[in-house]
């Protein structure tokens, strides 16, 4: 990654120094949301402009949330591996936290959320603290929760793909595909224009400083499909093509043009990779 590799280490300790917070600012307790996702839905506005309630979430032994825990021990035990050797005091305290986590999830079971399942969560978090240590005792958690089941995604309630193969297709993501189609915003000349992404579709404070309030970014900017939106985001990986491998580039069309941490996270470790083994 060349001179990038150090904006791209800082850009990951930025989220782990949070995660770090979230996991070990209360014993035993683990924070895990901030924010009210209903009301937040309900407005079309830049994060300037935002004054919607910010609760915390946390989950504990009497709240337990064995799916989220897995996913921030997942998170955390990954993120040890990028600084193993240039910072291995921190890469130890990452893993360190990722294992407590991991415990923590196991003692006390229990979905965050009832309405999802959390096995792949569990296997996700097994997988990527197996990588960073090579302690077999991970094993038998992969082994025993359907390691080997058939699936053909990977998101943010199925990480059965992720904990298989933790490398994800770069050439098929970055437009190797049959439209043709980059799902990397800003990457080649096809990629999505009407993204899900309040930020991309409004109009930035310096050009519009006048404040644009919760429901007053629907119209026009919300539900008018434009090819040239104000703030082109960049790195930015969006769900997806369908079943048929057909992207409709809608941005009412969340479920494909919404973007989301656990895609582009998921992905930095892969060209990471393919960046450093690379020979030119």
């Amino acid at each position: 990654m060349g001179p990038e590799l150090a904006n791209s280490r800082a850009a990951i300790k930025w989220a782990t120094d949070y995660l770090l917070k979230c996991a070990r600012a209360t014993p035993g307790k683990l924070y895990v949301g901030v924010g009210d996702p209903n009301a937040d839905h309900k407005c079309w506005e830049r994060p300037e402009d935002m004054d919607t309630v910010r609760t915390v979430y946390s989950v504990s032994a009497r709240n337990p949330g064995s799916d989220v825990a897995r996913e921030t021990a997942a998170a955390l035990a990954a993120a040890s591996l990028v600084f193993l050797k240039v910072d291995p005091t921190y890469s130890k305290l990452l893993l360190r936290t990722a294992k407590s986590v991991f415990q923590f999830a196991t003692q006390y079971g229990g979905s965050y959320s009832d309405s999802l399942g959390s096995d792949d969560e569990f296997l996700w978090g097994a997988a990527w603290l197996f990588r960073a240590t090579n302690d077999a005792s991970y094993i038998s958690f992969i082994n025993s929760l359907g390691a080997n089941d058939d699936t053909d995604i990977f998101s943010w309630d199925n990480k059965y793909a992720g904990a298989r193969v933790l490398l994800s297709r770069m050439d098929y993501i970055l437009g190797v595909n049959l439209t043709q189609m980059s799902y990397m915003v800003g990457y080649g000349t096809n990629y999505p224009r009407t993204i899900h992404h309040r930020g991309s579709s409004l109009p930035s404070v310096k050009g519009h400083p006048q404040s644009i309030r919760c429901e007053d970014g629907f119209q026009p900017y919300y539900s008018h499909q434009t090819l040239t939106y104000p703030n082109i985001l960049t790195g930015a990986i969006v769900g997806g093509p369908d079943q048929n491998d057909f992207f409709p580039d809608d941005r009412m069309d969340y479920s494909h043009s919404e973007l989301a941490t656990y895609i582009n996270g998921s992905i930095v470790g892969s060209l990471a990779y393919l960046a450093g083994s690379y020979k030119s």
